[in-house]
């Protein structure tokens, strides 16, 4: 019996000691929340961890985790990174009923960890970047110091002399019960209303963003875009909308929080290379010079054959090229020595784009309006980039607020530093909306849809293959514009059983879709997009 308790006794303390490392490591995240609240709420200890977990990433990796875990592939991360730090939490707490001091400064030392990846950051701010983590770390050492004292006993040993129930055994005083239950209980209260007081205060300081882009009156556009013909969107069930509503639009960034940056205050900057003329531009200055007014589908070179990464938008914005030339910027082909743009976000992102590409007529701009509306949040309010034809990891910087002008030869950007191509135009797909993969259908003839793209090359041909049978013509509808995508539709006659449906399409330069598989990386994916269905 005497072994029984000792073992229940041994468990017990393990458990308490296992908890008071995750109150700590809890008070250490939400002290370090209510600080970056307070410094800057992109600086909190787990967005700047999960920050530079994302930098040191290998490429094939980050391409795993948007396939499997799609827009969530954040909170995947940072779920994953609350589990590690509550796993380590319990495990110091452990640690810490033996040796008290050092489990302590263990806790100070994933500080500094938060510290150094918070002054690596590209968007790092300064060394007050640092307090969050330091003040949440030091926070987290206290409660588990005190916690494992009251655990200990009043000498703060290790105690072995006290029942399951806390009551003093013949030898000594053991621990002290009503002591511990009473500090971890204030201690959780006190670190649920840090953490609470921070998120308040970081919902605050984006206040002001989102009243600036309330205020926003988007001008009417000096060019605007032609009314799209209504024979470019199909009425069948299943197939993607022509445009696609702001709530719907894909996002893949590496932003762990949303930047929300005033447009008052915003400002961006030309300089470089070949750039004789540096340029600074407000908010205001864009809206008030003639804006152009375009449909543009975008893609995200991490979309699979027959993935979900594409969308098409109206976008409102102003001539990336006129900005350009205005500094005094000409294109490598006209003499330019600068071949590339570097783009950069308030978050630190760097984008590098092609200067020929970006003046040789395509409509690139910067935006300012996404289908009727103030560029979203998500999405790079108050201005983003957006070119034609180009993959978005080479072009759609958002949130941006610098160009540089550079060389190929001298910079490599935030991607090709991870081994992704330095130039990545969009290739040909064509993908299959409906009937969805596995579907059961009924007998007779079904409607097979879907979309095509070829940005800056428009499409010309789709067809559709059943099982190993031979290519049929898909009715087309109406083309909007070389930069948008194409609705097409197939009505196949179906028969009982398994079938294979494959989709091909053909650009507007004959050139047709390849057959050969590869996968996102370094220049996106390419292949046939294929389903399996069932007739019944």
């Amino acid at each position: 019996m005497e072994v029984v308790r000792i073992y229940r006794r041994t468990v017990k303390r393990g458990a308490l000691a296992a908890a008071s490392g995750l109150l700590a490591g809890y008070t250490a995240l939400a002290v370090g929340e209510l600080a970056a609240s307070l410094v800057r709420p992109q600086a909190g200890p787990v967005t700047v961890v999960g920050g530079a977990a994302i930098d040191r990433t290998p490429a094939w990796l980050k391409d795993y985790a948007i396939r499997s875990f799609g827009q969530n592939d954040k909170l995947v991360l940072q779920l994953g990174i609350l589990a590690t730090i509550g796993l380590l939490a319990a495990l110091l707490g452990l640690f810490a009923l033996g040796h008290r001091r050092t489990g302590s400064v263990g806790v100070l030392l994933f500080g500094l960890v938060g510290a150094g990846a918070a002054l690596t950051r590209p968007d790092a701010a300064g060394a007050g970047d640092v307090l969050p983590s330091l003040l949440g770390a030091l926070a987290g050492a206290l409660v588990l110091y005190v916690l494992i004292g009251k655990l200990n006993g009043p000498d703060g040993t290790p105690s072995t002399d006290a029942d399951p129930d806390g009551r003093a055994a013949a030898q000594g005083p053991g621990w002290n019960r009503r002591g511990f239950l009473i500090t971890a209980g204030i201690t959780a209260l006190a670190s649920t209303g840090a953490g609470a007081l921070g998120r308040t205060l970081t919902g605050r300081s984006g206040q002001g963003a989102a009243a600036s882009r309330a205020a926003v009156k988007l001008p009417s556009p000096a060019s605007p875009a032609a009314a799209t013909p209504a024979r470019a969107t199909l009425r069948i069930p299943g197939i993607s909308a022509f445009t696609t509503p702001n709530k719907d639009f894909y996002r893949v960034d590496t932003a762990l929080v949303v930047p929300k940056v005033d447009a008052d205050t915003w400002r961006l900057r030309i300089h470089g290379k070949g750039v004789p003329r540096p340029r600074t531009y407000t908010f205001q200055d864009l809206l008030d010079r003639p804006l152009i007014e375009r449909n543009i589908t975008l893609t995200c070179v991490s979309n699979e054959v027959g993935g979900p990464y594409v969308g098409s938008a109206r976008w409102l914005g102003v001539r990336l090229a006129d900005l350009l030339r205005e500094a005094g910027v000409k294109a490598p082909s006209k003499g330019g020595p600068a071949d590339q743009l570097v783009a950069r976000s308030v978050d630190g992102m760097t984008l590098g784009t092609p200067v020929e590409d970006l003046l040789d007529g395509r409509d690139a701009m910067l935006a300012v309006g996404m289908n009727g509306e103030p560029l979203p949040f998500d999405h790079g309010f108050p201005v983003r980039m957006v070119v034609p034809g180009l993959y978005g990891y080479v072009s759609a910087c958002k949130w941006i607020v610098d160009i540089e002008l550079t060389t190929f030869d001298s910079y490599d950007p935030y991607w090709v530093k991870r081994k992704w191509a330095r130039k990545a135009p969009i290739k040909t797909q064509a993908r299959i909306d409906t009937p969805k993969p596995f579907a059961q259908t009924g007998a007779g003839t079904v409607m097979v849809a879907g979309v095509a793209w070829a940005q800056h090359r428009g499409i010309e041909r789709v067809e559709v293959r059943v099982d190993d049978g031979p290519w049929q013509d898909a009715q087309l509808a109406e083309q909007d514009t070389t930069d948008t995508w194409r609705q097409w539709s197939y009505p196949w006659k179906t028969t009982p059983g398994g079938h294979n449906l494959t989709v091909r399409a053909t650009d507007g330069t004959g050139q047709v879709q390849t057959e050969q598989r590869a996968r996102t990386i370094p220049d996106g994916a390419s292949g046939w997009h294929s389903v399996f269905v069932t007739a019944t």
